[in-house]
Parts: C-alpha cells; sequence; structure tokens
C-alpha cells in the first residue's frame, strides 16, 4: 500500500506517447547488384561447355 501513492503519480505524469503519419511516403532504397553474380554463373557455364566440347573450340 505504500507504493500505490508514487506510482499514482508516477502513471499521472508519464506523457502520452503521440504516433503520427510523416507528410512524404517512406522511400527505402535498394541498390542490390546481382550483375557479378550473373557473369560468374556464364563464366562457369562457358567454361564447362568448352571444357565438354574440345571440338568445338580448337585452341
Amino acid at each position: 500500500m505504500r507504493w500505490a501513492g508514487p506510482l499514482a503519480i508516477l502513471i499521472g505524469v508519464s506523457g502520452c506517447v503521440q504516433v503520427t503519419a510523416p507528410d512524404k511516403p517512406i522511400e527505402i532504397n535498394l541498390n542490390v547488384n546481382v550483375k557479378q553474380e550473373v557473369l560468374v554463373k556464364l563464366q562457369r557455364d562457358a567454361q564447362d561447355i568448352i571444357e565438354n566440347n574440345p571440338e568445338l573450340f580448337p585452341k
């Protein structure tokens, strides 16, 4: 019971949280570079084709 007084004061003093929407839309910019992955994949595929078909690509 002796905590009831200070607790009531703290609850009364605590402020109200206000959430407002921003004026502008939230923009999330995701610059993802997938070029490197595609090039590596193509390079490996080309290397496999050359190794498996040496008659098509003479040295």
